[in-house]
């Protein structure tokens, strides 16, 4: 039996689709068409970036943000509401494309009564409203808005539009205009960092002028006067303050022995106030006071007529002055003193082994035209030591936020005059204390200043008689 060969069925020859030329020109001149859009969004967007990169006018750039926004989603126009640091709505800064249509819009946005408010960009419930304005306003038109934001903070609302209706939203529409945002965003955010850097500049400019000015007033060194030593040191804090000290010879002319045998004016003050304005005060009553000091009038005096004298320009600038006066005669070591409210001085007496404050009622410089002011007078013996400071050093706050205050002070100068240290040696422990209370790595709130005067233990009274005619 014979068996037939399976029956084989012909496989259908596959015919290739030729398309047509027409078809062909047609698809040639949609990949061109979509070649030249690419490439005028990548110029768009390069050109936007460039502006980015090298801009130093904001405006001129968030101008630049609605029309680029507005081409690359092609549609009609778009408006960009930006918001200042603080969240309120930037109404200098408003933009849009076209204008013509938006002039209302843009009026409206500009009297927006909420966005007046701080921290109105972080307020979801006040940006719906401030959307449905802007929907309002143009009523007919299909519209898309995205969030301008720059390191996780708002900072303004673009929107892009088109009067015709419905926009025709795909993702890479999308994409482009949270790029122009997130570009806007940057911008915003360069700007407000340039303008803090410059406010920053202008700060350490004037920081600088307060402390060239501080460091003219004080002395480089202190002067020699017979029969005491000497020490000073002003511990600037971050700002400058209006820290005061001086040593002011009552005889200028005097030279050489003659005039450390003679009278000399030892003063601490204080501006009340910081920076610039209280240097430059205390520049001026510098000027004045070393004035006075030629007058040879008693300490009171002298701080008399200076407060007569400054009255009128400390009102002016609605600042007092705190100003210790005294004068030392080394052939007598007779102090005389006077005190405008400063912080008194305080006086350890080597032979009663104890402290206590040299004080005289007074007034502060500049609070009113007459005001009297009393004299104090002390012998100073051998072994006594006297130290003026400022209030930077008391109102010192520590780790604890306690303040180094006046009785820590006492205690301080207590211990460092039982020791029988130098003026030096005192000024230097005085400071390490205080230091060690405010602790290594924090800085003083305000300028701290010590003047350390110590008679020595052997010392002898020079004969009247045989020193020269002063």
């Amino acid at each position: 039996m014979s068996s037939k060969p399976p029956r084989r069925h012909p496989t259908p020859a596959v015919r290739g689709v030729n398309p047509t030329p027409q078809a062909m020109a047609s698809l040639r001149q949609l990949f061109d068409s979509l070649s030249r859009e690419q490439k005028r969004n990548q110029d768009l967007l390069v050109s936007l970036a460039f502006a980015l990169r090298s801009f130093t006018n904001l405006n001129r750039f968030l101008e630049l943000v609605p029309v680029v926004a507005a081409r690359l989603v092609n549609v009609e126009g778009a408006v960009l509401v930006p918001f200042q640091a603080d969240g309120r709505l930037w109404r200098d800064q408003l933009q849009a494309v076209p204008l013509e249509p938006c002039q209302e819009l843009l009026r409206r946005l500009s009297g927006f009564t909420p966005g007046q408010a701080a921290g109105f960009g972080t307020e979801d419930s006040q940006l719906v409203v401030m959307d449905r304005l802007v929907q309002r306003q143009l009523p007919k038109a299909g519209m898309f808005a995205t969030s301008v934001v720059a390191r996780g903070r708002p900072r303004g609302r673009l929107y892009v539009f088109d009067q015709g209706g419905d926009l025709v939203w795909t993702d890479v529409h999308r994409r482009h205009a949270q790029l122009v945002a997130d570009l806007a965003g940057v911008a915003i955010e360069n700007d407000q960092m340039l303008q803090e850097a410059r406010r920053h500049e202008r700060v350490d400019r004037q920081l600088s002028i307060g402390a060239e000015i501080q460091a003219q007033l004080l002395p480089d060194r202190c002067p020699v006067i017979e029969g005491v030593e000497l020490a000073a040191r002003c511990r600037p804090a971050f700002q400058v303050g209006g820290d005061y000290y001086d040593f002011i010879p009552t005889r200028p002319e005097l030279i050489g022995r003659r005039r450390e045998r003679g009278r000399w004016a030892l003063v601490m003050g204080d501006v009340m106030g910081k920076g610039v304005p209280a240097g430059l005060l205390m520049t001026m009553l510098r000027g004045m006071l070393r004035a006075e000091v030629l007058s040879g009038l008693p300490p009171h005096r002298i701080l008399h007529d200076l407060n007569q004298l400054a009255q009128e320009d400390l009102a002016q600038s609605h600042r007092f002055v705190t100003l210790f006066y005294s004068d030392f005669d080394p052939r007598t070591r007779q102090l005389r003193y006077a005190n405008a409210a400063h912080n008194p001085p305080l006086l350890w007496c080597a032979d009663r082994r104890s402290i206590s404050r040299l004080d005289a009622a007074g007034l502060l410089i500049g609070l009113q035209p007459e005001a009297d002011y009393g004299l104090g007078e002390v012998r100073l013996e051998p072994g006594d030591v006297l130290l003026y400071y400022t209030d930077g050093v008391t109102e010192a706050p520590g780790i604890t936020g306690d303040r180094f205050d006046e009785a820590r002070l006492i205690r301080a100068l207590e211990s460092a005059c039982r020791s029988g240290e130098g003026s030096q040696g005192i000024l230097n422990t005085l400071f390490e204390r205080l230091d060690r209370f405010v602790g290594a790595d924090r800085q003083l709130e305000d300028d701290a200043s010590m003047v350390v005067l110590k008679v020595p233990e052997a010392v002898t009274l020079p004969s009247v008689r045989s020193q020269p005619q002063l």
